[in-house]
């Protein structure tokens, strides 16, 4: 049972539990179109699902951090035997 609900002057498509689940992905569809559904149960409106607006991803910038942390020369000094030996699953 599908019906047409107004809230706030938007019309939105009202669905029981059961039609959603059996029909969720035409209803994804109808959100994806910008149509809000109200989920209900028992006649009880309980959840609403609308579309999400994607966020715009912008690139980080290269060196955010320059200045903050230094790395020292040891750092790229070899692992010491023990240590490989534990990164290699064998028993030391």
């Amino acid at each position: 049972m599908t019906n047409l609900m107004t809230y706030s002057m938007v019309i939105m498509i009202t669905i029981n539990v059961h039609e959603a689940k059996t029909h969720l992905s035409h209803y994804l569809d109808e959100v994806e179109k910008g149509e809000r559904v109200v989920v209900c149960k028992r006649n009880r409106p309980i959840a609403e699902i609308r579309h999400l607006v994607p966020k715009k991803m912008e690139k980080r910038p290269i060196g955010l951090a320059k200045g903050t942390f230094t790395v020292p020369a040891s750092f790229f000094d070899e692992l010491p035997e023990e240590t490989l030996t534990l990164f290699s699953g064998e028993s030391p």
